[in-house]
């Protein structure tokens, strides 16, 4: 372990001076000034859910609602501090996703597009596309399956219904979350 203690060179350079002021009023100042809109840098605790990961996403949040400066009050009240769930989300929201999703590295055309395979006889392989385009035009159209990067794509869901937002160990009914459609 290290003998040296973290951000102590953070702390002191934000500490507060005698007169009250923070070197990051500065800063502050000049975001109230110039900025047109307010973001958040955050990131996850995947140590407090025991699953797979260890490793905290990082991402960017924009901070909507009020003018400049009640957004730069928002945020920096949130300061080095957990944001719960609930004070992000609402049951019955209709939110959209945005993540990458599993990456399964260069792939073929049968398992990439699902094309058929050839027949067993076939000269130069038979885990191919037989025909990839007509003479004329002379390229290859997007439109025929080729092998090459498969999963670890950025993909978007949209509106997706939040059910129920509970605590930890609530029990979760989901004959009646699924009622209303």
């Amino acid at each position: 372990r290290s003998k040296k203690k973290a951000f102590t060179r953070y702390e002191a350079a934000n500490a507060e001076a005698a007169d009250g002021k923070r070197p990051k009023d500065k800063d502050l100042a000049n975001i109230l000034k110039y900025a047109t809109t307010i973001r958040a840098i955050a990131h996850t605790q995947p140590d407090l859910v025991k699953l797979g990961p260890k490793k905290a996403n990082i991402f960017e949040t924009q901070i909507n609602g009020g003018s400049i400066k009640d957004k730069i009050d928002f945020v920096t009240g949130l300061f080095e501090k957990q944001v719960p769930i609930d004070a992000v989300f609402e049951q019955g929201e209709v939110i959209d996703t945005i993540a990458i999703n599993k990456g399964h590295g260069f792939e073929g055309t049968i398992h990439r597009w699902g094309v058929t395979r050839l027949p067993r006889k076939t000269h130069r392989g038979l885990r191919r596309v037989a025909c990839i385009g007509a003479w004329h035009p002379a390229r290859v159209r997007y439109t025929v399956a080729r092998a090459g990067q498969n999963g670890c794509h950025h993909r978007t869901e949209l509106n997706k219904k939040i059910y129920k937002v509970g605590k930890k160990d609530e029990k979760f009914d989901s004959k009646v979350a699924y009622a209303d459609f």
